[in-house]
């Protein structure tokens, strides 16, 4: 990605450098400027106009916070005519410096000018409007370099973004690291530590649970078999022993595919030893594929390609397993199915935690007491329980989640996207425990709750958590747009042609459907 430059006028270096306190969006955009390498440039016009302040002490100390960047020269033999021809009248000399920053604006000296100006916003917009875009307040300077440069952001409740320098390397869950590579201690300190590699976290009562340690990468940089443009490497992927039934791994790899999609990556790799069955089973149920060996132990790489290309249906591959492979990508052509399944609060908040108010005191009710996943809530594959005497369609099918009326927002609200895995009948507490199996979000006692009989059986929908629909499609929409033909659903229903379209066009998912 090639480095943006921001011109910033005198108000801008003002509000950055004088004794009060820096407001938001400065502190912001300086700390973004600096950490991505940004160029912050001041017009040589811009100290000229601060070298005719006849106060002396004033004067110096202005020019000392100027001499902090990098400055832009005039250039030759541009008159004070031709910037009034070009970007209107000038009736003094700061009008002259204004339509000289405009100017250089307009030869692409930099690609933005920062200015809190009002009167040179409605200069470029009156005089130059096809730079005027180009101008911007310092809040929308620091919003623009968010957004071009931070990675999105991909909230999932429980795991925390953390930098690897705050975390002890004496924790006991590295013992086991350091016992299959002696060196650990080193790497961790001379490239986790010393780069500030970003890495994702589960805690458990206070203790790490799971971690992934990433780091970005460029095909000219990297030991993945494919060289792709943006690679996304996984430099540590850890779940402790001790909480492996919890399906951390499968919440952390959720982070990474979130995250891989949403942010554009090409490709995202790592490496497994071959006795790490259970990791290498995982990563390929979601599309890894070995791709070759590392090193003389036979240590494996394992790869998985990203787009945003539209999903279409292969061959002799059924539509759910080209969804599952593909994750979080879906088949949404003609020949797929859609449903609303409409569910309570209780088992919304159960289900979907990472949607959950986190202002609730309550916050923790499906996880037991502390802090920390105990059960999982917000993983990928998901099982929901209901006596829906609506039948569903085949796997691959997509699944709406109607959330009814409600305590907490968003109330009477489709808030979530599956996609199909299978669907059973249960007709004993016993059969709801084994169809649910690890997916299960739910105590025996609630399972003995639901009193499965065989003429009462429970109907067990398996199924992939794609993503969760932002902003919700409130009811008010969900009817006036006819994706609800009348009252919301009692019941699981099917959503057909031109209703179906218009819910996956307004999932905003970031990828084509």
């Amino acid at each position: 990605m090639s480095t943006q430059s921001y011109l910033i006028d005198t108000n801008i270096i003002i509000g950055l450098e004088d004794n009060h306190t820096v407001k938001p969006a400065y502190a912001k955009f300086s700390q973004l400027a600096a950490k991505h390498k940004v160029d912050v440039l001041v017009h040589e016009a811009a100290r000229d106009d601060i070298n005719r302040d006849k106060d002396v002490a004033r004067r110096t100390i202005s020019l000392s916070k100027v001499d902090k960047f990098q400055i832009l020269e005039k250039v030759k033999g541009v008159t004070k005519d031709d910037l009034q021809q070009a970007f209107g009248r000038i009736r003094k000399h700061n009008d002259e410096v204004d339509a000289t920053l405009l100017h250089a604006l307009s030869i692409n000296a930099s690609d933005f000018l920062v200015t809190e100006d009002q009167g040179l916003h409605e200069r470029a917009q009156k005089h130059a409007p096809d730079l005027a875009n180009r101008v911007l307040f310092i809040a929308d300077a620091a919003q623009l370099l968010t957004t071009t440069y931070e990675p999105r952001a991909v909230p999932i409740r429980h795991v925390a973004d953390v930098s690897a320098h705050t975390i002890p390397i004496t924790d006991s869950f590295f013992d086991s690291l350091r016992e299959g590579y002696p060196e650990f201690n080193e790497w961790w300190k001379t490239k986790c530590v010393a780069e500030r590699r970003p890495c994702w976290v589960v805690y458990d009562n206070d203790e790490i649970a799971g971690l992934i340690v990433r780091k970005d990468e460029t095909g000219a940089n990297t030991d993945a078999t494919h060289k792709a443009q943006k690679i996304l490497k996984i430099c540590t992927f850890k779940v402790s022993p001790e909480k492996r039934g919890i399906k951390l791994g499968e919440l952390l790899l959720k982070k990474v595919l979130w995250f891989a999609q949403k942010n554009d990556y090409d490709l995202a790799y790592l490496t497994a030893y071959p006795d790490q069955d259970a990791l290498i089973a995982l990563l390929e149920f979601y599309g890894f594929e070995k791709t070759g060996t590392k090193g003389s132990d036979g240590e494996l790489v394992l790869e998985r390609s990203f787009s945003n290309t539209q999903l279409t249906r292969i061959d002799g591959t059924s539509v759910y397993e080209t969804d599952r492979r593909s994750y979080p990508r879906f088949v949404a052509d003609a020949g797929v199915r859609g449903f609303v399944i409409p569910i309570k609060e209780d088992y919304h908040d159960v289900l979907y935690p990472d949607l959950r108010d986190a202002r609730q005191p309550d916050m923790f009710r499906d996880t037991g007491h502390g802090s920390g996943p105990k059960r999982p809530g917000n993983t990928i594959r998901k099982v929901y329980l209901c006596r829906a005497p609506s039948n569903l369609g085949p796997p691959g099918s997509v699944l709406f989640f109607y959330k009814g009326k409600s305590i907490e927002n968003p109330s009477q609200a489709l808030t979530a996207v599956g996609i199909l895995d299978d669907v059973s009948l249960a007709t004993s507490t016993k059969d709801l425990m084994k169809l649910t199996g690890g997916r299960s979000v739910y105590s025996e006692k609630e399972l003995e709750d639901y009193q499965a009989t065989v003429d009462d059986p429970v109907k067990v929908i398996n199924y992939l958590l794609v993503d969760y629909i932002d902003p919700p499609i409130l009811l008010d929409e969900l009817q006036d747009t006819g994706i609800f033909a009348g009252h919301p659903p009692q019941s699981i229903i099917e959503l057909k042609g031109g209703r179906l379209r218009k819910a996956l066009d307004r999932c905003n998912f970031g990828f084509p459907l």
